[in-house]
């Protein structure tokens, strides 16, 4: 039996060869990022936490609001996720100082424990944070379509219809 390699180079006796060149291709060529971004993952940090979920939800809402808002201007105004990363990044570390870190077990998930605040707010919420910000950035392709429904043609879309188009168009883009 063969062992399925999916990408890099084939590992040999003398392992720690393999290993030293893996670590030199994730050395960026670029000082500036070799000076900033982290090449090991840190596994300890917690990622999926109260900050991270309500943060991640109410930018994503909040900018898919403001955007389809403003988009019905003359000249629209567009906000972009990179807003939001400044605006979560002290309002994460303000709730990292401010909720409470007492553990709580949720009854039907077992003994598992769950804290508001498992510690400081991490480089990994914030990640997630933004790829919730980057979806929430963009306008469903379907409103336009209602509007057009509603304007133009002077028809009548129940809520329920309307969703179901918003929703069905967006899963393939």
């Amino acid at each position: 039996m063969g062992s399925l390699e999916i990408e890099g180079k084939p590992r040999g006796p003398n392992m720690n060869e393999n290993i030293e060149e893996e670590e030199e291709d994730d050395v960026s060529p670029i000082e500036e990022v070799r000076l900033t971004v982290p090449t090991r993952d840190d596994p300890t940090l917690p990622v999926w936490t109260f900050r991270m979920w309500f943060l991640g939800i109410a930018s994503c809402v909040i900018l898919s609001f403001l955007n389809t808002f403003f988009s019905y201007r003359t000249e629209p105004l567009t906000i972009s996720m990179i807003s939001v990363q400044v605006v979560t990044l002290p309002i994460g570390r303000f709730m990292a100082k401010t909720l409470p870190t007492t553990r709580f077990r949720i009854p039907g998930f077992g003994g598992r424990e769950f804290s508001l605040n498992p510690g400081p707010f991490n480089v990994k919420e914030h990640v997630l944070i933004s790829i919730f910000a980057n979806v929430g950035s963009s306008t469903a392709y379907a409103v336009g379509i209602i509007d057009i429904i509603m304007a133009f043609y002077k028809r009548k879309i129940s809520f329920l219809a309307s969703w179901i188009l918003v929703l069905t168009t967006q899963v393939t883009n």
